[in-house]
């Protein structure tokens, strides 16, 4: 594979041989882990970076909603994106059941997590508001169902290139990625003081530790809605003409 150039698939299949191994050596099959031991000695494939918003092209792209020309969904859908900073998925696959308007908390099942780890996402004003408006256009106001479907199928998921092309046809080809909103809010949390444990965390790049997997989605937790109600007000902020 490494001399073919398909390093991303080479470290894919290590880590199935690894789990391979892992389960032999619990079964008592095998006494060593032969990829661990050996992981220094392959080509790693590059990291690929989204790209993503600078503060100033933020603001911009926030003032120029007015012009947007998709849908009301989808628009909303964006909004929501740049408020919660979540991945594309688990934005699309978001369903009014995930959601305690007591608490103000979404909280995401472990199945829809990168991690297959439960993650929380606390709900600025600005998030509500989102949410309020999106359940106008919900077909039982917001009890049930997708939070933000396709147009074409209200079962369905809002597909991946909707929020793509919105990007594109705001005219961030190449500049901005739906994804790319996470690297964005991280640049700027971090500029502005917030604590780098409580941001990773909030972005769900999970401890690895199985220890503390239980109430690792719990981490930060007060911390972590201070900031994103700071962030909330943030983002108010550069929308404001």
């Amino acid at each position: 594979m490494e001399d073919k150039g398909i390093l991303s698939e080479s470290r894919k299949t290590r880590s199935i041989v690894g789990q391979v191994f892992k389960y032999a050596i619990a079964t008592k099959r095998a006494e060593h882990n032969l990829v661990q031991e050996t992981a220094g000695a392959y080509k790693q494939p590059n990291t690929k970076h989204h790209p993503n918003f600078s503060e100033k092209e933020l603001k911009e792209f926030i003032r120029n909603f007015s012009s947007f020309k998709g849908t009301v969904t989808t628009k909303l859908a964006l909004k929501f994106l740049i408020l919660t900073f979540v991945r594309s998925g688990e934005l699309r696959g978001a369903r009014w059941e995930e959601f305690n308007f007591e608490k103000n908390e979404w909280r995401i099942p472990a199945e829809r997590m990168k991690m297959k780890e439960q993650h929380i996402v606390p709900l600025s004003k600005q998030a509500l508001e989102v949410l309020d408006e999106a359940k106008k256009y919900s077909s039982n106001g917001g009890q049930e169902g997708l939070v933000f479907p396709s147009v074409m199928n209200p079962t369905k998921e809002m597909s991946d290139n909707t929020l793509s092309k919105a990007f594109r046809d705001q005219g961030y080809q190449g500049k901005a990625t739906p994804h790319g909103m996470r690297a964005t809010a991280s640049t700027i949390l971090n500029e502005n003081g917030f604590k780098p444990d409580v941001i990773e965390r909030q972005l769900a790049h999970c401890e690895r530790n199985k220890v503390r997997a239980s109430y690792n989605h719990a981490q930060y937790l007060q911390e972590r809605r201070e900031m994103m109600n700071w962030w909330g007000d943030f983002v108010g902020k550069l929308e404001e003409k």
